[in-house]
């Protein structure tokens, strides 16, 4: 197991081009499987009309979009958000379509193809940059995770792999779900999803802690912060190879339903 890493350290270790190549979807890396599992998901929640509304804040973007595909069809406004700026920096290369910007297009040609015309993949993208208005600060660590900015409560959170790897134990991971909870109008849904089992991932030649996930605990955390789970999806994990990059045992898919404030 690695060590928690504490937020200077990541700041000054974490590199978000090489975390990007978990993302090089169909290059058969250990990310092929995780992207396959929540694309169909995200898909399914946010086409189907169940989950949808004004705003969306995605909590710990990182560098990624591939959460907010099949989301910017559902929702006017979405609000990115990181605690590292090199993760924010390369958000806003890929949204103004910067040299050098990460490539999506596999990923993203494969949401279209999920939800009905793999054709349409050059809208898509236009729409999620569209759709992105904000790219902000975030420390879920905090009373309000988007200090010092004050947003109206959200329709919608979307957090993918993120708690896990920021909360050094099972008591820090509940104070920042209620941190985030806070950023969510009653009745708002909330999505995650990343991996189960996890103590350790390799980014490049660095190791970074992960807090160790089970369904039980999920289910148990949720519930004390005020959510009801109405949908709980895992996946175990298809094979043991490249376990020194990553041991996660699975990966969960959770949207639940924000009935009160704790």
């Amino acid at each position: 197991m690695a060590a928690f890493t504490g937020g200077e350290v990541y700041k000054a270790e974490f590199d978000p081009t090489a975390y990007l190549e978990y993302f090089k979807f169909g290059g058969g890396t250990l990310g092929d499987e995780f992207l396959a599992f929540v694309l169909k998901h995200y898909c399914k929640t946010f086409t189907s009309g169940a989950v949808t509304g004004h705003t969306l804040i995605d909590i710990g973007s990182g560098p990624t979009i591939y959460q907010l595909l099949s989301a910017c069809e559902s929702f006017k406004e979405i609000t990115a958000s990181d605690y590292i700026d090199q993760n924010c920096q390369e958000l806003q290369k890929w949204l103004k379509n910067e040299p050098g910007a990460f490539d999506w297009t596999p990923v993203v040609q494969h949401v279209c193809e999920l939800e009905g015309d793999r054709q349409k993949w050059t809208e898509k993208e236009g729409k999620l940059r569209r759709v992105i208005n904000h790219i902000q600060k975030c420390d879920v660590h905090k009373s309000n995770p988007l200090d010092p900015e004050v947003f109206p409560p959200a329709d919608c959170l979307v957090s993918s792999f993120c708690l896990e790897t920021v909360c050094k134990d099972q008591s820090s991971y509940r104070a920042a779900l209620r941190n985030i909870s806070s950023l969510l109008k009653p009745g708002g849904h909330l999505v995650l999803s990343g991996d189960l089992g996890t103590s350790f991932y390799m980014v490049g030649p660095k190791k970074f802690f992960c807090l160790v996930l089970t369904e039980e605990f999920l289910r148990g955390a949720l519930s004390a912060t005020g959510f009801a789970i109405q949908e709980f999806d895992v996946l175990s994990r298809d094979d043991d190879t490249m376990q020194e990059i990553c041991d996660f045992s699975g990966m969960y898919f959770i949207v639940a339903r924000k009935e009160k404030a704790i």
